[in-house]
């Protein structure tokens, strides 16, 4: 039986790798901050600040670089100061984006620029108006991720050492022994318990049985929903292996790629009861960022689909949240009949004593349960916690 890994943010930040949005503001306003210590004035496509009454307060020292670290504290020195200070947001999306992740640690862009189109949709105003906001949100999103692809390319890529096989401390074995194809050799004691179909059981103890007697090939698919390089490299170490078919798939794209494969950013939920309205509107500019229409650039999905197509398969899920912002292609994947299982690998909190206080096998679950129009099948698919694993942790190093 074929294996289809697929991997999600939380696989790069079980690399010790600062790849998540908050990661990414963070930065953005710790560079903000900086050249507002120095010149009391920062203006770029986002912003624009001008901080003049504060330079005395630094002089005099009634002020430190503790007090203008982030967002928040920016934000709260406007408030203290605002006779004499101006400032303004240029980029809309991206002001309600850092107030999002100020107030809850947290924020999804994909899923919150499908809000904000939504409400442009079903605004009772003129096709010009309607028109005229969705090329306005469309540009800010456009700088966004644009943003994002250089922080990732200068602050991740660029900055850790990706090719963890040169690095003798780092635990990187972990990853290598899951993400391999269903086989005898792998040693899982429990994989037949992973799956509720008893012919599924007979077929996989069968092929384990010819396996014994003479070498055979084992397929195994990673869909990288990432930007980073790092399942290409797991991918290569899988080739030295002559009983392993191994290969990557990189449906989101790649950073530094601009011809046959574009990272791929925005939304891709069709199943949405607001989708239809959304098409209706007539309006090409509404469905410019669904990722199916991306998808059409390149061969990627297609790879895929031909994939799921070959043969029985069980789904490992490694760091992905399974939301709703990837449900059209999730959808077609967990609902396909040569999808057999479906293992979640979830991330486990721990406390300033390393005990576990709460892990996300749960929430992963539930946004899986959302991609399912048959909820029985769900049930029969998706493995139990008991038998499921917390991802492993590891820390790549620093350039």
């Amino acid at each position: 039986m074929n294996r289809l890994v697929i991997i999600g943010n939380g696989f790069d930040l079980a690399h010790g790798l600062p790849t998540s949005y908050k990661d990414f503001i963070d930065d953005y306003w710790n560079s903000v901050s900086t050249k507002l210590m120095i010149d009391f004035s920062y203006e770029d496509l986002f912003c624009k600040f001008e901080m003049i009454a504060l330079k005395s307060k630094f002089s005099s020292k009634e002020l430190s670089k503790d007090d203008i670290k982030d967002f928040k504290s920016i934000k709260e020195l406007f408030k203290k100061f605002r006779h004499n200070n101006k400032h303004s947001f240029k980029n809309n999306f991206f002001q309600n984006t850092c107030n999002i992740s100020s107030s809850s640690n947290w924020v999804d862009l994909e899923n919150l620029y499908y809000d904000y189109l939504k409400l442009i949709s079903r605004d009772n105003t003129t096709k010009v108006e309607k028109n005229r906001k969705i090329l306005k949100l469309n540009e800010e999103f456009k700088q966004v991720k644009d943003l994002l692809e250089k922080y990732l390319l200068e602050k991740v890529v660029n900055t850790y050492k990706l090719d963890f096989t040169k690095n003798d401390d780092v635990e990187w074995s972990k990853f290598q022994n899951i993400l391999k194809p269903i086989s005898v050799l792998s040693g899982e004691r429990n994989i037949f318990k992973e799956f509720s179909d008893n012919e599924d059981v007979y077929e996989i103890k069968e092929y384990f049985a010819k396996e014994r007697k003479e070498q055979l090939i084992s397929n195994i698919h990673i869909l990288n929903f990432n930007y980073t390089p790092i399942p290409d490299i797991y991918n290569k170490l899988n080739e030295y292996d002559d009983s392993v078919n191994s290969s990557v798939n990189f449906i989101h794209g790649f950073l530094g790629n601009n011809t046959d494969n574009k990272v791929n950013f925005g939304f891709g939920d069709e199943m949405d009861e607001d989708y239809k309205l959304i098409e209706n509107l007539n309006s090409n500019e509404f469905l410019r960022n669904f990722k199916s229409f991306q998808y059409l650039q390149n061969s990627n999905y297609n790879n895929l689909l031909r994939f799921v197509d070959s043969g029985k398969f069980q789904v490992l899920i490694m760091g992905h949240s399974c939301g709703l912002s990837d449900r059209t292609l999730l959808n077609t994947v967990f609902e396909h009949n040569n999808c057999r299982s479906i293992k979640v690998f979830f991330h486990q909190v721990k406390d300033g004593n390393d005990l576990v206080i709460k892990d996300n096998y749960t929430e992963v679950v539930q946004n899986i349960s959302r991609h399912f129009n048959k909820k029985k099948l769900m049930r029969e698919k998706i493995v139990n916690k008991s038998l499921c694993q917390p991802m492993p942790q590891i820390k790549l190093p620093l350039k």
